[in-house]
């Protein structure tokens, strides 16, 4: 301490906070460097704790690094327009040899896409993500993509596909993304759909089976198959069966298939426990909404369980996740019994601005 006082050091109460003429800087790759204003020299040591730190994460969302004429690295914050030579991550600095954490990272209802995102580079990974044009589903695809995954909505509508990749390029212009048109109440359509992806020549390493109807009347499919049966499920199912080739390719590599919590209050079992096929795609007779909507979201449950045990070996991995009780959104669109109750419970509700990630946007469906 008293080589410290005689230097001029201790002046401070924090030995985290520099001495008068020191500047904190960050080189490229992310490691923190000092430099000594008034004797003109650089050190990777920290002069008061004589640490070596380096930033942790990517920059938060909407700033990008540059480099000078001088090769000196700056910052450009696009959603502020303004550019600082300060790191903005120098807040969230460790140790060069940091002791591994015993504290794990938890989120909660409150918790955005954003946050859970903050710090990660996506960097070369490629998403698709189905029924993303609004909601939640558009929530997911924009965060991702403003961390740098390259992501395909693919959505029934392309004229709607089209305008949320403007929404997602007016915050980022260099974000990467495109539309592609899927109508999975056809299973044609989902098979040209692939065959346009894999014409692209690239890796699949996040595939969000996020799209669904709910409450829709009945009617049946091109394929002849009841609309919510195969749009919630069979067309994802056929959709990752066309693509399996793909994932194994770009392993470690991941599916998510979006369930409910729903699926618990249905069955798809006759009495005597063996599967009853005409229960998944029932006659009108035989239809109501709540319960073929339960069975779907049980079917992809039972199917993401499945795809689990047979790929994961090969490095890819299924999960199935539940959106959420308390998001509105659009599911109430398709009868207006759901719109009132939607309605009504409206102010108890959160915004779609605040819903947790991989979670997915309920669309409307009219029969051809």
């Amino acid at each position: 301490m008293a080589a410290l006082k005689y230097a001029g050091l201790d002046d401070t109460d924090s030995e985290e906070e520099l001495p008068p003429g020191w500047e904190e800087r960050t080189t490229k790759d992310g490691w923190v460097y000092y430099a000594n204003h008034l004797e003109l020299k650089t050190q990777w040591e920290h002069p008061k704790s004589g640490k070596r730190k380096r930033v942790a994460g990517g920059l938060p969302y909407g700033w990008e690094q540059e480099t000078d004429e001088n090769g000196q690295v700056y910052f450009v914050d696009h959603i502020n327009k303004r550019t600082t030579y300060l790191d903005p991550r120098l807040a969230f600095t460790v140790e060069d040899n940091p002791v591994k954490p015993t504290t794990r990272q938890k989120y909660d209802g409150n918790s955005t896409a954003m946050e859970i995102l903050q710090g990660r580079d996506l960097s070369g990974k490629v998403v698709i993500i189905t029924g993303a044009n609004s909601g939640i589903g558009f929530e997911t695809a924009k965060s991702l993509a403003l961390h740098g995954a390259y992501v395909i909505l693919a959505c029934r509508n392309t004229s709607r596909g089209n305008d949320a990749v403007q929404r997602i390029l007016g915050e980022w212009h260099k974000a990467k993304v495109e539309a592609m048109t899927l109508d999975l109440a056809s299973l044609q359509s989902v098979q040209h759909f692939a065959e346009a992806f894999k014409s692209k020549n690239v890796p699949l390493h996040i595939l969000i089976c996020n799209a669904a109807v709910f409450g829709a009347p009945w009617c049946l499919t091109e394929d002849d198959l009841e609309s919510t049966f195969q749009v919630n499920h069979l067309g994802h199912f056929y959709l990752v069966q066309l693509l399996e080739d793909v994932l194994r390719r770009s392993s470690p590599a991941r599916v998510v298939m979006v369930s409910s919590e729903s699926h618990r209050f249905t069955e798809i079992k006759d009495s005597s426990g063996k599967l009853d096929f005409s229960l998944l795609s029932p006659s009108k007779k035989e239809y109501w909404a709540m319960l073929a909507y339960n069975r779907s979201k049980l079917c992809n449950i039972l199917f993401s369980n499945e795809l689990n045990r047979r790929l994961s070996p090969h490095g890819v991995t299924s999960n199935s996740v539940h959106p959420g009780n308390m998001i509105y959104s659009s599911i109430h669109r398709n009868w207006w019994v759901y719109t009132l109750l939607f309605t009504l419970a409206r102010p108890f509700t959160k915004s779609m601005v605040h819903s947790p990630d991989f979670v997915h946007e309920k669309q409307s469906f009219r029969c051809p």
